[in-house]
């Protein structure tokens, strides 16, 4: 038995196009790995503590339908991913579905107790025009970068290993009032039970305005600063506090099935900091309440944005996910106080020798 397992699902529309094959060749060339291809072989073995790369065509229709079987399998077998590690490689044939694929991809698998390290996915669009940059920094073609790439990915999933740390530094951004907010309430109750020390930072108060999009020289001059064009709260507190941290709470409430607009600004802002910075060794986190769904929707949005953007590293069930319209009435949840001891003990849990 191999510590690496390739899934690649199989599938009649995606069967004729052999680019995802020919990276993939290239990427695992001198590694012994496993192979899964079907919903079945995946439901047969246990897999898990295993190191895992999901190689996924996608057709003209976006759909690769032994893939679905296996998400399904996925979401409905919790825990038939703990202890694994995970990268994906999203092969499409247009310029859609490769990120929304694997945004629902990534969040299952966490859900199911798989971890992510920073930058885990790979997507290929159908003309390639996704890797225009990167190429030209490599000084290669677009296939070539796609290739370098893969096989980057592969390495830092075969030789990912999570820091310990004896009592973590958590940096804790919200914008949430105190006497409403079933999210914020949420997160005081998770940090009661933590035993790690927290940096809360608000955004509710004052300006925070969204990145203004500066040239590359000058987000990457003002970055080596430790600052950005707006400068506020966000360069005067954030910046500072995050680079001492082990780890990112993001305390987001589901507004219109996205976080709020500071929290957004916040993401966007952190751009300089990201440039001159490696973010690979701290965790990310999220507190996230609906008032009727889309949990989920808001969940993708971090991942997107934090794990596979701006590198953080994403832990087995990153986010403790629940639903409370009334305000401040979370607390009536049923079943609240064992979840969040649950979740507080797997931030803890994630700085501790396993």
């Amino acid at each position: 038995m191999n510590d690496l397992i390739v899934v690649r699902p199989a599938d009649d529309e995606t069967q004729e196009r052999g680019r995802l094959s020919d990276v993939m060749k290239t990427a695992l060339k001198n590694r012994y790995y496993d192979l899964i291809t079907t919903a079945e072989e995946l439901a047969a073995g246990d897999i898990r503590g295993r190191k895992l790369i999901f190689a996924v065509a996608l057709g003209k229709s976006g759909i690769n339908t032994e893939y679905y079987r296996m998400l399904r399998y996925i979401r409905l077998h919790d825990g038939c991913l703990d202890g694994c590690v995970a990268g994906a490689v999203i092969d499409g044939s247009g310029p859609l579905y490769t990120k929304a694929v694997s945004r629902q991809l990534v969040l299952s698998a966490n859900m199911s107790g798989c971890a992510f390290p920073g930058k885990p996915l790979v997507e290929a669009t159908g003309d390639l025009s996704n890797f225009e940059i990167i190429a030209k920094n490599l000084q290669t073609d677009k296939i070539g970068a796609y290739v370098e790439s893969a096989s980057s990915l592969v390495s830092r999933v075969v030789n990912f290993r999570k820091s310990i740390r004896t009592r973590p530094k958590l940096l804790v951004i919200h914008a949430g009032n105190a006497t409403t907010s079933n999210t914020l309430e949420l997160w005081n109750m998770v940090m009661r039970s933590l035993d790690a020390d927290c940096r809360e930072i608000s955004l509710r108060d004052g300006e925070v305005y969204d990145c203004r999009g500066c040239s590359y020289e000058t987000c990457l001059h003002l970055g080596e600063e430790g600052r950005c064009f707006y400068g506020g709260v966000v360069t005067r507190e954030v910046y500072p506090a995050l680079l001492e941290s082990d780890g990112l709470v993001m305390v987001c409430p589901n507004y219109n099935d996205a976080i709020s607009a500071n929290l957004s600004a916040f993401i966007n802002r952190l751009t300089a900091l990201f440039r001159v910075n490696d973010f690979s060794d701290k965790r990310i986190f999220g507190v996230i309440v609906s008032g009727y769904s889309g949990s989920d929707i808001v969940a993708q949005q971090l991942i997107s944005s934090l794990n596979m953007n701006k590198t953080f590293m994403l832990p087995p069930r990153f986010a403790l996910m629940k639903t409370a319209n009334a305000p401040l009435s979370i607390g009536s949840v049923p079943g609240i106080r064992e979840d969040v001891y649950e979740y507080a003990n797997r931030i803890m849990s994630e700085f501790r020798l396993a």
